[in-house]
């Protein structure tokens, strides 16, 4: 891998007099010049979702807001039945090409853009033995840092979601960004959007356990509540530490460590689990009830599949992350504070389609790392989630082992201000 040196050092002797150009220098008056890399742009799909914001504006605080940037060019690397890409593309002015390169190039020979958006999820993809998609984010981004390189100079670039189904490739895109020096963000909307109630995590709490009650799949929607996870530890006395070890469940063995009713004895603590089903606004009912607490057995018969995530921190914090599919069809927190008799828990808000605001709130903290080359929350926290859902698939495929994760040894302090939405 390239050091910032070396990178400096291969780009022609001007360059090495000079600092590295980069989109942290003074804004210009025109608009930025954005390129979207994505793996479809198709109606729900993630380029619909954020890539269109710098299309049409977004709603935020009360206005429609319309970000101070241009989408130039797009790579769009697969186009199934009900493609949009051509229509946005002839409606809004922008070029799409046919490789990565060449839309950071427009065609050109030098990098002629001032941000990159990277979407690399939906789209027909293979998935390995674990069950992971291969998605393409490794390669977009691979492909965006060799123009960098080849080109002398850099730009701010996000990336949607985790960072790659590979920690290997994770950890060099990070280490790339740093090298090269430009600024890097990714994640999921979940730490950005609403929360009900719009509570945070006290900066410097001394945290005995978490919990997140989620719904969707492994691979994708386990990523989403280990952020919500995320964004509230990294708030904790010490910062973060990084996370030692791993467990998943799935089936019978989840509903084992439901009866267990506490973290020693291998479950959760069940004070945690009921102010997560007490702030969900999706809680499954019997028939004919409204507003009743589930008992353990309609529990066991609503979710067919209940998966789990239990691990823990370097500091010896413990967090498990639950997806009970047919029991919720939100995201619930709750958390035990040192020296405190009630957990702290929210609902991480989501709005229904079609508008799913929640996406704005994610592309403002894009934009905002777009228009002032800083990044409003450190990728180390997304480096950590992405680690924390291989080793959960990687759990789960070798029977549901524990997983020591040395490698997971991810240290950052977090932001004052977490930046979640709240007008």
């Amino acid at each position: 891998m390239f050091t910032r040196r070396e990178f400096l050092g291969t780009v022609g002797a001007g360059l090495v007099a000079a600092p590295l150009l980069s989109a942290a220098e003074p804004a210009q008056e025109r608009r930025k010049r954005l390129a979207i890399v994505t793996t479809e742009w198709r109606y729900h799909s993630h380029a619909w979702h954020m890539g269109e914001r710098f299309l049409v504006g977004y709603p935020m605080g009360g206005r429609w807001h319309y970000p101070p940037l241009e989408v130039v060019s797009a790579y769009v690397d697969q186009k199934p039945e009900g493609d949009l890409s051509q229509g946005r593309a002839k409606e809004f002015g922008f070029t799409i090409y046919p490789t990565v390169a060449e839309a950071l190039r427009r065609g050109g020979e030098r990098l002629a853009v001032d941000a990159v958006l990277i979407i690399g999820e939906h789209g027909e993809y293979p998935k390995n033995e674990l069950g992971q998609t291969q998605y393409p984010r490794y390669e977009f981004f691979k492909q965006t840092t060799d123009v960098f390189r080849s080109d002398g100079r850099t730009v701010p670039v996000f990336n949607d979601k985790h960072l790659s189904w590979k920690w290997e490739w994770a950890k060099e895109m990070v280490d790339a960004s740093r090298s090269l020096g430009f600024p890097f963000l990714a994640g999921s909307s979940l730490p950005v959007t609403w929360r009900m109630p719009a509570v945070d995590m006290p900066d410097g709490a001394a945290v005995e356990e978490m919990l997140c009650v989620a719904i969707g799949g492994t691979d994708s929607y386990d990523f989403h509540a280990l952020e919500v996870l995320q964004c509230m530890a990294e708030r904790r006395r010490g910062g973060e530490t990084g996370v030692v070890a791993l467990q998943a469940l799935r089936g019978d063995a989840v509903w084992k460590a439901m009866d267990a009713g506490n973290w020693a004895a291998g479950g959760w603590d069940a004070k945690l689990f009921e102010a997560c089903l007490s702030r969900s606004q999706t809680l499954a009912q019997p028939e004919t009830y409204s507003d009743r607490y589930p008992t353990p057995e309609q529990i066991r018969e609503w979710v067919k599949d209940p998966v789990c995530y239990r691990f823990e921190y370097a500091d010896g914090l413990n967090a498990t992350m639950l997806l009970m599919n047919g029991l919720v069809g939100d995201f619930t927190f709750a958390a035990r504070l040192k020296g405190q008799n009630e957990p702290l828990s929210t609902l991480f808000y989501l709005p229904p389609n079609p508008n799913v605001v929640y996406s704005a709130a994610l592309m403002s903290k894009a934009e905002e790392m777009f228009t002032t080359g800083k990044t409003p929350y450190p990728i180390e926290r997304t480096l950590l989630t992405t680690g924390l859902v291989a080793a959960g698939m990687q759990s789960l495929g070798s029977g549901q082992k524990r997983i020591e994760t040395p490698h997971l040894a991810v240290r950052y302090q977090a932001p004052r201000d977490s930046g979640f939405w709240r007008s």
